[in-house]
């Protein structure tokens, strides 16, 4: 017998013995215990831990399903608190192991995790699952149930078409959280107890999954438009809007590579387990399928409406994207200064659609001012890490007591960009562009104003979000903005 099974047993003796009236209850895994798929999460671990072992995943798929569930078990762990379990389902368990009653984990998942998983919950007697020999579902699983069971009568909960088989064979039927296909299949041979689950919007769960509301941050590549006076030229106007929508498809397919490779580091943070895959209202393989099509939407707009050198930023992005998602993302101040060089390339983007080279003093001032909302969002993490009373934050390479040099290198930042604006409006190079120069001045206490602003509430822990997405929130932003504008424009005059 199983180490788990014996655990199992142990604590069901404590607990009065097993109620003989009532069979054993077999409990599938995946879709059923926890919302989601172990051999998509466990794959998703590995392809963090070692992106070039993915490479192997089809020649472990061509010695079956077993092998590969197998393969990738001896390389991944999988922690079993960062799931995210039916409730209610759990509740139900309980309340069932409480009486006596046996319940068995019965799952097409790996040995080693369902058994990892059985420890967590500490309600089975048993785990029956896949193995380097066998892979765990449909007749299979149902044999290893009657075997179990010693051929006598069975209750069995699980969610899929694959369960059918088995459904028709126990006594007592439970879908949970199936779609209507399958519990119509169900009700053709007996009458199962549906559990039903919230359904929601998946149209708003896809919305928030591409972090529509992060395409602001894509603004930045009409910044060239504005800083060379070409607005109102029609062809320099449609390259830009086209820039922005390649430049979103291609950043939310980044998106959700970043949340499926962050899923349990996700599930552990206060705020972030709340998007749609750490919490499991949105399938993980949506996502997988939605990553390229958004990238080959993007770089479709990219080859038939902007020029090739548009196609080779947007490259160099999505490549530094997939940089900080697998290794500068916990790493100390790489993770900051490849954020903010992301934000550099918006501009860059903007700049190559329209085909206007960019210039030193725009390159130079969005190097420091994005550095800073770098580590403004960075800092505002950690204060959050702090509140909590721990030291450090998943999968981050900062510690709490890291927070004054954040603060420190996030302001001088901040004003050396606002240095870098002064000296441009004292350059020659402003007089090609400007006849009032000097209304320019103005900016430089407005930005002054707004960047001390900005880390003020930051250091109070009120940045609850990214920078750019609170600036294009924030209505004194607007104003300082308007602001700004008016002094571009009467300079001009």
């Amino acid at each position: 017998m199983s180490e788990g099974a014996r655990g199992g047993i142990q604590r069901m003796t404590q607990h009065g013995g097993i109620t003989a009236s009532e069979p054993p209850l077999f409990v599938d895994l995946d879709g059923t215990l926890v919302k989601g798929d172990l051999l998509l999460e466990s794959l998703l671990v590995l392809l963090k831990a070692d992106p070039l072992a993915i490479l192997l995943v089809p020649f472990w798929l061509l010695g079956g399903r077993a092998n590969l569930k197998e393969k990738i078990a001896q390389r991944v762990d999988i922690d079993p608190r960062a799931l995210v379990y039916d409730d209610r389902l759990l509740e139900r368990l309980r309340a069932e192991w409480d009486q006596g009653r046996r319940l068995v984990l019965a799952t097409a998942s790996h040995s080693k995790h369902a058994h990892s998983v059985a420890r967590h919950v500490g309600l089975f007697e048993a785990v029956l699952a896949t193995d380097e020999r066998s892979n765990l579902k449909g007749h299979r699983k149902l044999e290893a149930i009657v075997a179990y069971a010693g051929g006598g009568k069975f209750d069995y909960i699980g969610n899929e078409s694959a369960d059918l088989e088995i459904w028709r064979h126990a006594r007592k039927a439970v879908v949970i959280g199936a779609p209507r296909s399958v519990m119509r299949a169900a009700r053709q041979f007996c009458e199962p107890e549906e559990i039903t689950r919230e359904r929601r919007d998946w149209f708003a769960l896809l919305l928030r999954a591409v972090r529509v509301h992060q395409w602001l941050k894509n603004l930045l590549v009409f910044v060239p438009l504005v800083a060379a006076h070409k607005i109102g030229d029609v062809n320099a106007d449609i390259a830009a809007v086209a820039a922005f929508f390649a430049y979103s498809l291609c950043a939310s397919s980044s998106y959700l590579l970043n949340d499926l490779l962050d899923l349990q580091s996700d599930r552990l943070h206060e705020r972030k387990r709340m998007r749609p895959f750490a919490s499991g209202d949105m399938s993980l393989a949506h996502g997988l399928i939605l990553m390229p099509l958004l990238l080959g939407a993007s770089i479709a707009i990219a080859i038939t409406m902007l020029p090739p050198l548009f196609l080779t930023v947007l490259a160099t992005y999505y490549v530094c994207t997939l940089g900080y998602s697998f290794w500068a993302k916990n790493r100390v101040v790489w993770d900051v200064i490849v954020l903010g060089g992301l934000y550099v390339l918006r501009v860059l983007a903007g700049a190559a659609a329209i085909g206007i080279e960019t210039s030193f003093w725009l390159l130079a001032f969005s190097m420091f001012i994005f550095l800073s909302l770098a580590l403004v969002k960075r800092y505002s993490e950690m204060y959050a890490i702090l509140q909590q009373g721990r030291h450090q934050a998943p999968g981050r390479g900062y510690v709490t007591a890291d927070l004054p040099v954040l603060q420190s290198m996030g302001v001088a930042s901040g004003y050396l960009s606002v240095l870098v604006m002064a000296l441009y409006i004292n350059s020659p190079e402003v007089h090609e562009h400007y006849t009032r120069p000097y209304m320019l001045w103005g900016i430089g206490p407005l930005l002054l104003f707004w960047i001390s602003r900005v880390w003020v509430k930051t250091h109070r822990g009120q940045m609850q979000e990214d920078p750019v997405v609170f600036a294009a929130r924030d209505k004194l932003s607007y104003v300082i903005a308007l602001l700004c504008a008016a002094l571009l424009v009467t300079g001009t005059l």
